[in-house]
């Protein structure tokens, strides 16, 4: 048997609630890889103090909050990432925003040479995934919207730290999924587990 991944769950919903679909879906990731024999951590955003990032200044200098200084040692042990959020105005909440920005800093995520073509990106090795859920069907969001969000997540900040493959799932039109469909998502979502995919 090949060796344990190591699987990073961020739950990327601002409503802490137990009743979320992403959560749902997160149970099942969750379920899925510990079956596989992999090894899971999980983090709560909704459960984390994550203040605004106001400056270049901050961004560069300023210290990272307590609360996620350890998410960043989660990050640097995971292998592989998946990163659940619902679509909000197109877009992911500002919570999971405030946290990329947050956790994402110049010397732990992004090289403090951001310049150069030959950066060392620090989190290369890891790959990722990230699972959208959505009021809108999931292919008018891929095909007329062009998941803009979700490349934009995937190229822009996943690809820039070295994170590959990125791969997504994207849930459309949760609000009539009934309870068959989200069954029938969450044993998709614990097969991708399974795999540690």
């Amino acid at each position: 048997m090949a060796d344990p991944t190591c699987v990073l769950l961020i739950e990327g919903h601002p409503d802490g609630a137990p009743q979320r679909l992403n959560r749902a879906l997160a149970d099942a990731y969750a379920a899925g890889a510990e079956a596989g024999g992999h090894a899971v951590r999980r983090v709560r955003l909704a459960t984390l103090d994550i203040p605004l990032l106001r400056s270049a200044e901050d961004w560069n200098r300023g210290e990272v909050p307590a609360d996620l200084r350890s998410v960043q040692d989660d990050l640097a042990w995971a292998h592989h990432v998946v990163l659940f959020f619902p679509l909000w105005l197109g877009d992911m909440p500002a919570l999971v925003k405030a946290f990329l920005e947050q956790v994402a800093r110049p010397g732990f995520a992004v090289p403090r040479d951001r310049m150069s073509p030959f950066a060392q990106k620090p989190l290369a090795g890891r790959s990722a995934r990230v699972v959208v859920t959505m009021g809108m069907p999931a292919l008018l969001y891929r095909w007329y919207f062009r998941a803009h969000s979700v490349k934009a997540l995937e190229r822009n900040v996943l690809g820039f730290v070295g994170f590959a493959p990125v791969h997504e799932t994207l849930i459309g039109r949760v609000d009539i999924l009934g309870a068959e469909g989200v069954a029938r998502w969450q044993r998709k979502l614990g097969e991708l587990g399974r795999a540690a995919a």
